[in-house]
Protein backbone atom coordinates (compact mmCIF):
# COMPACT_ATOMS: atom_id res chain seq x y z
CA UNK A 1 0.00 0.00 0.00
CA UNK A 2 1.72 3.49 -1.40
CA UNK A 3 1.97 6.59 0.97
CA UNK A 4 1.76 9.67 -0.78
CA UNK A 5 3.15 11.97 1.88
CA UNK A 6 1.84 15.53 1.48
CA UNK A 7 5.01 17.30 0.38
CA UNK A 8 6.16 14.72 -2.08
CA UNK A 9 3.06 15.74 -3.76
CA UNK A 10 3.02 19.32 -4.21
CA UNK A 11 6.82 19.32 -5.36
CA UNK A 12 5.94 16.90 -7.77
CA UNK A 13 3.06 19.24 -8.97
CA UNK A 14 5.51 22.20 -8.74
CA UNK A 15 8.41 21.14 -10.29
CA UNK A 16 6.35 19.58 -13.52
CA UNK A 17 5.20 23.19 -14.21
CA UNK A 18 8.51 24.57 -14.34
CA UNK A 19 10.05 21.99 -16.23
CA UNK A 20 6.58 22.33 -18.93
CA UNK A 21 7.17 25.86 -18.79
CA UNK A 22 10.86 25.73 -20.55
CA UNK A 23 10.47 22.30 -22.54
CA UNK A 24 8.66 21.21 -24.80
CA UNK A 25 7.95 17.67 -25.20
CA UNK A 26 10.62 15.56 -27.41
CA UNK A 27 7.77 14.21 -29.50
CA UNK A 28 6.15 18.16 -30.52
CA UNK A 29 9.95 18.59 -31.51
CA UNK A 30 10.03 16.16 -33.95
CA UNK A 31 7.01 16.47 -35.12
CA UNK A 32 7.76 20.41 -35.84
CA UNK A 33 10.71 19.75 -37.31
CA UNK A 34 9.33 17.72 -39.85
CA UNK A 35 6.93 20.03 -40.45
CA UNK A 36 9.23 22.61 -41.03
CA UNK A 37 11.41 21.00 -43.14
CA UNK A 38 8.52 20.01 -45.79
CA UNK A 39 7.05 23.49 -45.98
CA UNK A 40 7.00 25.52 -48.60
CA UNK A 41 5.65 28.43 -47.86
CA UNK A 42 8.51 31.19 -46.97
CA UNK A 43 6.31 32.61 -44.54
CA UNK A 44 5.27 29.75 -42.89
CA UNK A 45 9.08 28.02 -42.70
CA UNK A 46 10.30 31.24 -40.93
CA UNK A 47 7.14 30.83 -38.38
CA UNK A 48 8.07 27.72 -37.93
CA UNK A 49 11.51 28.39 -37.67
CA UNK A 50 10.99 31.34 -34.77
CA UNK A 51 8.89 28.67 -33.19
CA UNK A 52 11.76 26.22 -32.86
CA UNK A 53 14.55 28.58 -32.13
CA UNK A 54 12.01 29.86 -29.11
CA UNK A 55 12.17 26.30 -27.84
CA UNK A 56 15.86 25.82 -27.48
CA UNK A 57 16.53 29.41 -26.89
CA UNK A 58 13.55 28.56 -23.51
CA UNK A 59 15.19 24.80 -22.65
CA UNK A 60 18.70 26.51 -22.42
CA UNK A 61 17.85 29.84 -20.59
CA UNK A 62 15.18 27.64 -18.59
CA UNK A 63 12.56 30.36 -19.16
CA UNK A 64 8.89 30.68 -20.51
CA UNK A 65 8.35 29.31 -23.90
CA UNK A 66 5.72 31.74 -24.21
CA UNK A 67 4.58 35.01 -22.39
CA UNK A 68 0.76 32.69 -21.44
CA UNK A 69 2.48 30.42 -19.12
CA UNK A 70 -1.27 28.82 -18.90
CA UNK A 71 -4.46 27.87 -16.97
CA UNK A 72 -3.17 24.85 -15.30
CA UNK A 73 -5.33 21.22 -15.40
CA UNK A 74 -4.70 18.63 -13.59
CA UNK A 75 -5.81 14.84 -14.09
CA UNK A 76 -5.25 13.20 -11.41
CA UNK A 77 -5.52 9.24 -11.29
CA UNK A 78 -5.47 7.82 -7.82
CA UNK A 79 -5.50 4.37 -6.90
CA UNK A 80 -7.92 2.36 -4.58
CA UNK A 81 -5.22 1.24 -2.34
CA UNK A 82 -3.46 4.43 -1.68
CA UNK A 83 -3.40 6.28 1.72
CA UNK A 84 -2.56 10.19 1.68
CA UNK A 85 0.01 11.81 4.77
CA UNK A 86 -1.64 15.13 4.47
CA UNK A 87 -4.03 17.36 5.51
CA UNK A 88 -5.33 19.08 2.50
CA UNK A 89 -7.37 18.07 -0.29
CA UNK A 90 -5.98 17.06 -3.88
CA UNK A 91 -7.33 20.08 -5.22
CA UNK A 92 -5.36 22.21 -2.17
CA UNK A 93 -2.15 20.31 -2.57
CA UNK A 94 -2.72 20.30 -6.74
CA UNK A 95 -2.95 24.70 -5.93
CA UNK A 96 -0.06 24.76 -3.86
CA UNK A 97 2.22 23.21 -6.34
CA UNK A 98 1.00 25.81 -8.46
CA UNK A 99 1.27 28.71 -6.38
CA UNK A 100 4.90 27.58 -5.71
CA UNK A 101 5.66 27.17 -8.98
CA UNK A 102 4.54 30.41 -10.64
CA UNK A 103 5.73 32.60 -7.64
CA UNK A 104 9.57 30.73 -8.25
CA UNK A 105 11.79 34.14 -8.58
CA UNK A 106 14.44 31.81 -9.98
CA UNK A 107 11.78 31.60 -13.64
CA UNK A 108 8.49 33.53 -12.34
CA UNK A 109 5.70 32.60 -14.64
CA UNK A 110 3.00 34.92 -15.55
CA UNK A 111 -0.66 34.79 -13.08
CA UNK A 112 -3.29 34.83 -15.79
CA UNK A 113 -5.99 33.75 -13.52
CA UNK A 114 -8.89 36.00 -12.50
CA UNK A 115 -11.75 35.19 -9.86
CA UNK A 116 -15.10 36.59 -10.33
CA UNK A 117 -15.27 35.93 -13.74
CA UNK A 118 -18.33 37.89 -14.32
CA UNK A 119 -17.84 40.63 -12.83
CA UNK A 120 -14.05 42.40 -11.15
CA UNK A 121 -12.29 39.77 -12.56
CA UNK A 122 -9.36 40.55 -10.39
CA UNK A 123 -6.20 38.88 -10.72
CA UNK A 124 -5.37 36.50 -7.84
CA UNK A 125 -1.82 37.03 -8.73
CA UNK A 126 -0.41 33.44 -7.82
CA UNK A 127 -2.77 31.44 -10.79
CA UNK A 128 -4.43 29.32 -8.79
CA UNK A 129 -6.91 28.09 -8.54
CA UNK A 130 -6.10 25.29 -11.22
CA UNK A 131 -8.79 23.29 -12.34
CA UNK A 132 -8.31 19.24 -11.33
CA UNK A 133 -10.31 16.04 -12.19
CA UNK A 134 -9.58 13.58 -10.13
CA UNK A 135 -10.21 9.62 -10.76
CA UNK A 136 -10.22 6.61 -8.64
CA UNK A 137 -8.74 3.81 -10.19
CA UNK A 138 -7.52 0.34 -9.24
CA UNK A 139 -3.78 -0.19 -7.75
CA UNK A 140 -1.68 1.42 -5.27
CA UNK A 141 -0.43 4.27 -7.32
CA UNK A 142 -1.14 7.90 -8.03
CA UNK A 143 -0.59 8.95 -11.63
CA UNK A 144 -0.66 12.87 -12.99
CA UNK A 145 -1.31 14.58 -16.05
CA UNK A 146 -0.53 17.52 -15.66
CA UNK A 147 -1.03 20.68 -18.84
CA UNK A 148 -0.50 24.28 -18.93
CA UNK A 149 -2.90 25.58 -21.52
CA UNK A 150 -2.74 29.31 -23.06
CA UNK A 151 -5.46 31.24 -23.51
CA UNK A 152 -5.39 31.99 -27.32
CA UNK A 153 -5.51 28.09 -27.87
CA UNK A 154 -8.34 27.60 -25.34
CA UNK A 155 -10.55 30.31 -26.71
CA UNK A 156 -11.02 28.48 -29.74
CA UNK A 157 -12.80 25.37 -28.23
CA UNK A 158 -15.79 24.40 -30.35
CA UNK A 159 -18.68 22.42 -29.20
CA UNK A 160 -21.61 20.78 -30.76
CA UNK A 161 -24.50 18.36 -29.96
CA UNK A 162 -24.42 16.88 -33.60
CA UNK A 163 -27.24 14.29 -34.74
CA UNK A 164 -26.21 10.62 -34.25
CA UNK A 165 -26.05 10.44 -38.09
CA UNK A 166 -23.75 13.66 -38.50
CA UNK A 167 -20.20 13.29 -39.98
CA UNK A 168 -17.64 13.94 -37.64
CA UNK A 169 -14.74 14.38 -40.01
CA UNK A 170 -17.31 16.61 -42.18
CA UNK A 171 -17.88 19.31 -38.53
CA UNK A 172 -14.20 19.17 -37.77
CA UNK A 173 -13.71 20.69 -41.84
CA UNK A 174 -16.16 22.51 -41.41
CA UNK A 175 -15.54 24.19 -38.34
CA UNK A 176 -11.94 24.46 -37.74
CA UNK A 177 -11.45 27.26 -40.27
CA UNK A 178 -13.52 29.72 -38.38
CA UNK A 179 -11.27 29.13 -35.63
CA UNK A 180 -8.65 31.50 -37.44
CA UNK A 181 -4.92 30.92 -36.17
CA UNK A 182 -5.44 32.34 -32.81
CA UNK A 183 -4.82 28.67 -31.28
CA UNK A 184 -1.18 29.48 -32.80
CA UNK A 185 -1.13 26.91 -35.71
CA UNK A 186 0.60 24.33 -36.32
CA UNK A 187 -0.18 22.30 -33.04
CA UNK A 188 -2.93 19.43 -31.93
CA UNK A 189 -6.24 19.04 -31.87
CA UNK A 190 -8.33 17.12 -29.17
CA UNK A 191 -11.35 15.84 -29.79
CA UNK A 192 -13.95 14.13 -27.00
CA UNK A 193 -16.98 12.32 -28.40
CA UNK A 194 -19.77 11.10 -26.87
CA UNK A 195 -21.21 10.92 -22.86
CA UNK A 196 -22.55 14.01 -22.36
CA UNK A 197 -21.53 17.52 -23.67
CA UNK A 198 -19.49 18.23 -20.27
CA UNK A 199 -17.76 14.23 -20.41
CA UNK A 200 -17.22 15.17 -24.17
CA UNK A 201 -15.28 18.32 -23.05
CA UNK A 202 -13.16 16.86 -20.61
CA UNK A 203 -12.35 13.56 -22.70
CA UNK A 204 -11.29 16.27 -25.55
CA UNK A 205 -8.87 17.71 -22.96
CA UNK A 206 -7.37 14.92 -21.66
CA UNK A 207 -6.57 13.57 -25.55
CA UNK A 208 -4.23 16.70 -25.53
CA UNK A 209 -1.86 14.60 -23.14
CA UNK A 210 -0.96 11.67 -25.57
CA UNK A 211 2.21 11.75 -27.65
CA UNK A 212 2.52 12.71 -31.74
CA UNK A 213 1.89 9.84 -33.47
CA UNK A 214 0.01 10.43 -36.62
CA UNK A 215 3.00 9.52 -38.34
CA UNK A 216 3.46 6.08 -36.90
CA UNK A 217 -0.60 5.42 -37.21
CA UNK A 218 -0.15 6.51 -40.97
CA UNK A 219 3.19 4.00 -41.54
CA UNK A 220 0.96 1.00 -39.85
CA UNK A 221 -2.58 1.68 -40.99
CA UNK A 222 -5.67 2.10 -38.76
CA UNK A 223 -7.13 -0.75 -36.83
CA UNK A 224 -10.71 0.97 -35.64
CA UNK A 225 -12.79 3.41 -36.80
CA UNK A 226 -11.59 6.21 -34.44
CA UNK A 227 -8.12 5.38 -35.36
CA UNK A 228 -9.40 5.91 -39.00
CA UNK A 229 -11.23 8.97 -37.93
CA UNK A 230 -8.22 10.24 -36.59
CA UNK A 231 -5.97 10.08 -40.37
CA UNK A 232 -9.31 11.38 -42.17
CA UNK A 233 -9.46 14.34 -39.66
CA UNK A 234 -5.47 14.74 -39.94
CA UNK A 235 -5.56 14.50 -43.76
CA UNK A 236 -8.57 17.04 -44.85
CA UNK A 237 -7.29 19.62 -42.18
CA UNK A 238 -3.86 20.05 -43.32
CA UNK A 239 -5.47 20.37 -47.02
CA UNK A 240 -7.27 23.84 -45.71
CA UNK A 241 -4.18 25.22 -46.42
CA UNK A 242 -3.99 27.27 -43.30
CA UNK A 243 -1.06 27.10 -42.35
CA UNK A 244 1.38 27.96 -39.11
CA UNK A 245 0.05 31.41 -37.93
CA UNK A 246 -2.77 31.34 -40.25
CA UNK A 247 -0.42 32.54 -43.14
CA UNK A 248 -1.10 29.82 -45.69
CA UNK A 249 1.24 26.18 -46.09
CA UNK A 250 1.04 22.56 -46.14
CA UNK A 251 0.73 22.21 -41.61
CA UNK A 252 -1.65 23.34 -40.28
CA UNK A 253 -2.01 20.18 -37.66
CA UNK A 254 0.90 17.65 -36.52
CA UNK A 255 -1.89 15.33 -35.21
CA UNK A 256 -5.05 14.63 -34.06
CA UNK A 257 -6.13 12.81 -31.18
CA UNK A 258 -9.66 11.44 -30.02
CA UNK A 259 -11.10 10.01 -26.82
CA UNK A 260 -14.37 8.75 -26.44
CA UNK A 261 -17.02 7.24 -24.56
CA UNK A 262 -20.92 5.91 -24.38
CA UNK A 263 -23.83 8.04 -25.12
CA UNK A 264 -27.27 8.21 -25.33
CA UNK A 265 -29.00 7.15 -28.70
CA UNK A 266 -29.98 9.98 -29.54
CA UNK A 267 -27.14 12.59 -28.46
CA UNK A 268 -23.38 12.65 -29.96
CA UNK A 269 -21.49 15.09 -28.31
CA UNK A 270 -18.44 16.13 -29.77
CA UNK A 271 -15.56 18.80 -28.38
CA UNK A 272 -12.78 20.19 -30.23
CA UNK A 273 -10.13 21.41 -28.08
CA UNK A 274 -6.62 22.61 -29.85
CA UNK A 275 -3.39 22.59 -28.55
CA UNK A 276 -0.86 25.57 -29.52
CA UNK A 277 2.67 25.90 -30.65
CA UNK A 278 3.40 26.11 -27.16
CA UNK A 279 2.35 22.46 -26.31
CA UNK A 280 2.89 22.12 -22.49
CA UNK A 281 2.39 18.75 -20.81
CA UNK A 282 4.29 16.18 -18.71
CA UNK A 283 2.98 12.56 -17.10
CA UNK A 284 4.26 11.23 -13.76
CA UNK A 285 3.33 8.83 -11.02
CA UNK A 286 4.04 8.69 -7.77
CA UNK A 287 4.16 5.35 -5.78
CA UNK A 288 5.40 6.52 -2.22
CA UNK A 289 8.98 6.77 -2.77
CA UNK A 290 9.23 10.34 -3.07
CA UNK A 291 8.66 12.94 -5.35
CA UNK A 292 8.56 12.31 -9.36
CA UNK A 293 11.63 12.60 -11.12
CA UNK A 294 11.55 14.03 -14.49
CA UNK A 295 14.28 13.52 -17.22
CA UNK A 296 16.59 16.40 -18.26
CA UNK A 297 16.10 16.56 -21.96
CA UNK A 298 19.07 16.44 -24.75
CA UNK A 299 19.56 19.99 -26.29
CA UNK A 300 21.07 17.81 -29.22
CA UNK A 301 17.43 16.73 -29.68
CA UNK A 302 16.42 20.21 -31.05
CA UNK A 303 16.82 20.44 -34.90
CA UNK A 304 19.53 23.02 -35.87
CA UNK A 305 17.29 25.83 -37.11
CA UNK A 306 18.40 28.97 -37.90
CA UNK A 307 15.78 32.26 -39.19
CA UNK A 308 16.07 33.39 -42.45
CA UNK A 309 16.35 36.98 -42.95
CA UNK A 310 15.15 37.56 -47.19
CA UNK A 311 16.06 40.03 -49.54
CA UNK A 312 12.90 42.08 -49.00
CA UNK A 313 13.09 42.47 -45.64
CA UNK A 314 12.50 46.32 -44.62
CA UNK A 315 14.24 47.67 -41.16
CA UNK A 316 11.80 50.42 -39.84
CA UNK A 317 12.75 53.21 -37.49
CA UNK A 318 9.54 53.78 -35.82
CA UNK A 319 10.57 56.90 -34.06
CA UNK A 320 10.81 58.47 -37.61
CA UNK A 321 8.29 56.11 -39.32
CA UNK A 322 6.19 58.74 -41.42
CA UNK A 323 2.37 57.80 -42.38
CA UNK A 324 3.45 58.12 -45.97
CA UNK A 325 6.17 55.16 -45.32
CA UNK A 326 3.84 53.17 -43.25
CA UNK A 327 1.43 53.14 -46.03
CA UNK A 328 3.76 51.96 -48.49
CA UNK A 329 3.76 48.56 -47.07
CA UNK A 330 2.30 45.67 -49.05
CA UNK A 331 0.57 42.89 -47.13
CA UNK A 332 3.12 39.92 -46.65
CA UNK A 333 6.09 42.58 -45.96
CA UNK A 334 8.92 41.31 -43.32
CA UNK A 335 9.81 43.96 -41.31
CA UNK A 336 12.07 44.27 -38.98
CA UNK A 337 11.08 47.07 -36.01
CA UNK A 338 13.49 49.50 -33.81
CA UNK A 339 12.55 52.13 -31.73
CA UNK A 340 9.44 52.88 -28.86
CA UNK A 341 5.99 50.90 -29.36
CA UNK A 342 3.59 51.32 -26.42
CA UNK A 343 1.58 48.25 -25.53
CA UNK A 344 -1.80 47.26 -24.13
CA UNK A 345 -4.44 44.36 -23.91
CA UNK A 346 -8.08 43.62 -23.29
CA UNK A 347 -8.37 45.09 -19.38
CA UNK A 348 -5.75 48.63 -20.82
CA UNK A 349 -8.15 49.11 -23.65
CA UNK A 350 -11.59 48.50 -21.76
CA UNK A 351 -10.20 51.41 -19.15
CA UNK A 352 -8.62 53.55 -22.14
CA UNK A 353 -12.45 53.45 -23.99
CA UNK A 354 -14.06 54.27 -20.21
CA UNK A 355 -11.27 57.20 -20.46
CA UNK A 356 -11.96 58.18 -24.29
CA UNK A 357 -16.16 57.80 -23.49
CA UNK A 358 -15.91 59.80 -20.44
CA UNK A 359 -13.88 63.09 -22.11
CA UNK A 360 -10.92 62.23 -20.04
CA UNK A 361 -8.51 61.63 -23.22
CA UNK A 362 -5.66 59.55 -22.15
CA UNK A 363 -3.77 58.54 -19.44
CA UNK A 364 -0.86 61.12 -18.38
CA UNK A 365 2.47 60.35 -20.21
CA UNK A 366 0.73 58.24 -22.66
CA UNK A 367 0.24 59.44 -26.31
CA UNK A 368 -0.77 57.18 -29.18
CA UNK A 369 -0.24 59.35 -31.76
CA UNK A 370 2.04 57.86 -34.73
CA UNK A 371 3.22 55.30 -32.61
CA UNK A 372 1.96 51.32 -32.66
CA UNK A 373 0.69 49.63 -29.88
CA UNK A 374 1.81 45.90 -29.39
CA UNK A 375 -0.93 43.55 -27.87
CA UNK A 376 1.05 41.70 -25.11
CA UNK A 377 1.33 40.55 -21.12
CA UNK A 378 4.77 40.15 -20.65
CA UNK A 379 6.24 37.54 -17.73
CA UNK A 380 8.12 38.95 -15.44
CA UNK A 381 12.35 39.87 -15.71
CA UNK A 382 14.63 37.71 -14.19
CA UNK A 383 18.46 38.81 -13.84
CA UNK A 384 19.61 41.45 -16.03
CA UNK A 385 16.45 40.64 -18.45
CA UNK A 386 14.66 43.91 -19.52
CA UNK A 387 11.69 42.07 -19.87
CA UNK A 388 10.82 38.46 -19.58
CA UNK A 389 9.37 36.73 -22.93
CA UNK A 390 6.89 38.92 -24.62
CA UNK A 391 5.22 37.06 -27.11
CA UNK A 392 2.04 38.58 -28.78
CA UNK A 393 -1.36 37.68 -27.43
CA UNK A 394 -4.72 37.14 -29.72
CA UNK A 395 -5.47 40.72 -31.76
CA UNK A 396 -9.06 39.85 -32.57
CA UNK A 397 -9.87 40.23 -28.93
CA UNK A 398 -9.19 43.91 -29.55
CA UNK A 399 -10.96 43.86 -32.55
CA UNK A 400 -14.30 45.75 -30.47
CA UNK A 401 -11.81 48.76 -29.46
CA UNK A 402 -9.87 49.17 -32.93
CA UNK A 403 -12.14 51.86 -34.45
CA UNK A 404 -12.35 54.20 -31.22
CA UNK A 405 -8.47 53.86 -30.96
CA UNK A 406 -8.09 54.46 -34.34
CA UNK A 407 -10.29 57.37 -35.31
CA UNK A 408 -9.57 59.21 -31.55
CA UNK A 409 -5.92 59.01 -30.54
CA UNK A 410 -4.04 59.08 -33.53
CA UNK A 411 -2.47 55.65 -33.65
CA UNK A 412 -0.68 54.66 -36.24
CA UNK A 413 -0.77 50.88 -35.95
CA UNK A 414 -1.12 47.87 -34.17
CA UNK A 415 0.81 44.32 -33.47
CA UNK A 416 -0.50 41.26 -32.26
CA UNK A 417 -0.82 37.15 -32.91
CA UNK A 418 -2.92 35.38 -36.14
CA UNK A 419 -5.79 37.57 -37.94
CA UNK A 420 -8.61 40.58 -37.49
CA UNK A 421 -12.09 40.60 -38.20
CA UNK A 422 -13.65 42.22 -41.30
CA UNK A 423 -15.06 45.00 -39.49
CA UNK A 424 -11.72 45.45 -38.38
CA UNK A 425 -9.59 45.23 -41.59
CA UNK A 426 -12.04 47.76 -42.91
CA UNK A 427 -11.87 50.01 -40.32
CA UNK A 428 -7.83 49.60 -40.76
CA UNK A 429 -8.20 50.74 -44.57
CA UNK A 430 -10.33 53.25 -43.49
CA UNK A 431 -7.90 55.31 -41.75
CA UNK A 432 -4.89 53.76 -43.92
CA UNK A 433 -3.28 52.20 -40.84
CA UNK A 434 -1.98 48.86 -40.90
CA UNK A 435 -1.77 45.82 -38.82
CA UNK A 436 1.67 43.65 -37.86
CA UNK A 437 1.67 39.90 -36.83
CA UNK A 438 4.29 38.65 -34.67
CA UNK A 439 4.84 34.92 -33.89
CA UNK A 440 2.43 33.71 -31.07
CA UNK A 441 5.18 31.02 -29.91
CA UNK A 442 7.96 32.78 -30.07
CA UNK A 443 8.25 34.82 -26.66
CA UNK A 444 11.37 34.20 -25.32
CA UNK A 445 12.62 35.04 -28.80
CA UNK A 446 10.36 38.40 -29.45
CA UNK A 447 11.99 39.43 -25.86
CA UNK A 448 15.44 39.28 -27.19
CA UNK A 449 14.04 42.14 -29.49
CA UNK A 450 13.23 44.35 -25.89
CA UNK A 451 16.16 46.62 -25.22
CA UNK A 452 14.18 48.71 -22.65
CA UNK A 453 10.99 48.93 -20.95
CA UNK A 454 9.35 50.49 -18.10
CA UNK A 455 5.20 50.87 -17.27
CA UNK A 456 3.92 53.84 -18.03
CA UNK A 457 0.22 53.37 -17.00
CA UNK A 458 -2.20 51.70 -14.92
CA UNK A 459 0.32 49.74 -13.14
CA UNK A 460 -2.13 47.85 -10.92
CA UNK A 461 -3.05 45.97 -13.94
CA UNK A 462 -0.05 43.90 -13.33
CA UNK A 463 0.99 41.65 -16.95
CA UNK A 464 -2.29 43.85 -18.50
CA UNK A 465 -0.56 47.53 -17.56
CA UNK A 466 0.73 49.64 -20.44
CA UNK A 467 4.00 49.43 -21.43
CA UNK A 468 6.57 51.31 -23.31
CA UNK A 469 9.36 48.95 -25.41
CA UNK A 470 12.18 50.18 -26.91
CA UNK A 471 12.62 47.33 -29.40
CA UNK A 472 15.57 46.18 -31.89
CA UNK A 473 15.20 44.55 -35.14
CA UNK A 474 11.93 42.83 -33.83
CA UNK A 475 10.81 40.58 -36.56
CA UNK A 476 7.14 41.16 -37.95
CA UNK A 477 5.01 40.55 -40.80
CA UNK A 478 2.26 42.59 -42.18
CA UNK A 479 -0.48 41.27 -42.54
CA UNK A 480 -3.03 44.26 -43.06
CA UNK A 481 -2.24 46.98 -44.94
CA UNK A 482 -3.29 50.33 -45.21
CA UNK A 483 -5.56 49.35 -48.23
CA UNK A 484 -7.43 46.34 -46.46
CA UNK A 485 -4.89 43.62 -48.28
CA UNK A 486 -5.04 40.87 -45.77
CA UNK A 487 -2.84 37.80 -45.55
CA UNK A 488 -4.64 35.79 -43.20
CA UNK A 489 -7.23 35.44 -46.66
CA UNK A 490 -4.59 35.23 -49.49
CA UNK A 491 -2.18 33.11 -48.09
CA UNK A 492 -4.56 29.74 -46.74
CA UNK A 493 -6.54 30.59 -50.30
CA UNK A 494 -3.61 30.51 -52.29
CA UNK A 495 -1.91 27.32 -50.65
CA UNK A 496 -5.04 25.78 -50.31
CA UNK A 497 -5.13 25.81 -54.41
CA UNK A 498 -1.77 25.06 -54.53
CA UNK A 499 -2.06 21.67 -52.08
CA UNK A 500 -4.89 20.58 -54.52
CA UNK A 501 -2.41 20.51 -57.73
CA UNK A 502 0.15 18.33 -55.66
CA UNK A 503 -2.69 16.36 -54.59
Amino acid sequence: MAVIRKQDFISSVADALQYISYYHPKDFIDALAKAHEREQNPAAKDAIAQILINSRMSAEGRRPLCQDTGIVTCFVKIGMQVQWDSDMTVQQMVDEGVRQAYLNPDNPLRASIVADPAGARKNTRDNTPSVVHIEMVAGGEVEVMLAAKGGGSENKSKMAMLNPSDNIADWVIKTLPTMGAGWCPPGMLGIGIGGTAEKAAVLAKESLMGHVDIHELQARGPQNAEEELRLEIFERANQLGIGAQGLGGLTTVLDVKINSAPTHAASKPVVMIPNCAATRHVHFHLDGSGPAQLPVPDLNDWPQVTQEIGDNVKRVNLDSLTREQQQSWQAGDVLLLSGKILTGRDAAHKRLKEMLDSGQGMPEGVDFSGKFIYYVGPVDAVGDEVVGPAGPTTATRMDKFTEQMLAETGLMGMIGKAERGPATVQSIAKHRSAYLMAVGGAAYLVAKAIKAARVVAFADLGMEAIYEFEVKDMPVTVAVDADGNNVHESGPAFWRGEIAKMA
